[in-house]
C-alpha cells in the first residue's frame, strides 16, 4: 500500500525571509558585517600578527584555553575530547592549523562580502565560531553564530544580491545540478552515442 506524502507549508514570513529575493537585501547587511568581521580578523592573523609564519600567537590561545580544562563545571573547557583536539591543535597541530585558521578567516569574510557559496561560507564561520565557544571564548560569538545559522537558513536567497545570483544557478546543488554540470551530462551522452 503506497503511503501518500504529507506536505508541510512553510509559513509565509518564513517563506518570504528564507527564499524571496525581495529579503536578499536583510542578508546582504548580515553578510556584508560578517564578511567585514571575519575579513578584518584573518587580515590582521595574516598581515599583522604573522600567523602563516609562526604558531606561536595559536599557540598562546590554547594556552590560555586549556588552563583548568575539565577542573569543575565552569572551567573554560569542559570536554576531554575537545581538550584533547586543543593539545594537538597547540602541539603537532599548530604549523598547519595556524595558516589554516588564519587565511580560512579571511576567504570566509572575503566569499561573505563578494556573496559567493553563502551558505557554505555561513556554515564554516559558524564552526569556527563553535570552535571558539568549545575554547572558552564568548565574546560576540554567540551572536555571529546565530547570523551565521539564519544565513544558513536563508542559502538560497542570502547571496542574490552577489555573486551567488549567477554562481549558483551555473553550479547547481547536490541535488540538482547547474547549468555547467548539464552541459558535461549532455556531452558524455553524446560521446557515449557517438561511440555505440
Amino acid at each position: 500500500m503506497a503511503r501518500e506524502a504529507v506536505h508541510i507549508e512553510e509559513p509565509r514570513f518564513a517563506r518570504w525571509l528564507f527564499a524571496s529575493s525581495g529579503a536578499a537585501w536583510i542578508w546582504l547587511v548580515a553578510r556584508i558585517y560578517l564578511g567585514y568581521e571575519w575579513a578584518h580578523a584573518g587580515y590582521e592573523k595574516v598581515f599583522q600578527d604573522h600567523w602563516l609564519s609562526t604558531a606561536a600567537p595559536l599557540k598562546g590561545f590554547v594556552g590560555f584555553a586549556l588552563k583548568g580544562a575539565g577542573t569543575g563545571p565552569h572551567s573554560a573547557v569542559n570536554y576531554g575530547w575537545y581538550a584533547a583536539f586543543l593539545r594537538w591543535v597547540g602541539g603537532d597541530g599548530a604549523g598547519i592549523m595556524s595558516k589554516v585558521v588564519a587565511l580560512g578567516e579571511l576567504a570566509i569574510g572575503i566569499a561573505l562580502i563578494l556573496g559567493v557559496f553563502t551558505g557554505i561560507d555561513a556554515f564554516l564561520a559558524g564552526t569556527l565560531n563553535l570552535s571558539y565557544g568549545l575554547a572558552g571564548v564568548a565574546g560576540v560569538n554567540p551572536a555571529y553564530f546565530l547570523l551565521e545559522v539564519l544565513l544558513i537558513l536563508a542559502w538560497r536567497n542570502a547571496g542574490y544580491i552577489g555573486l551567488d545570483r549567477w554562481v549558483l544557478p551555473a553550479v547547481g546543488t547536490p541535488w540538482q545540478p547547474g547549468r555547467l554540470f548539464e552541459k558535461e551530462k549532455e556531452n558524455e551522452k553524446e560521446t557515449a552515442t557517438q561511440l555505440a
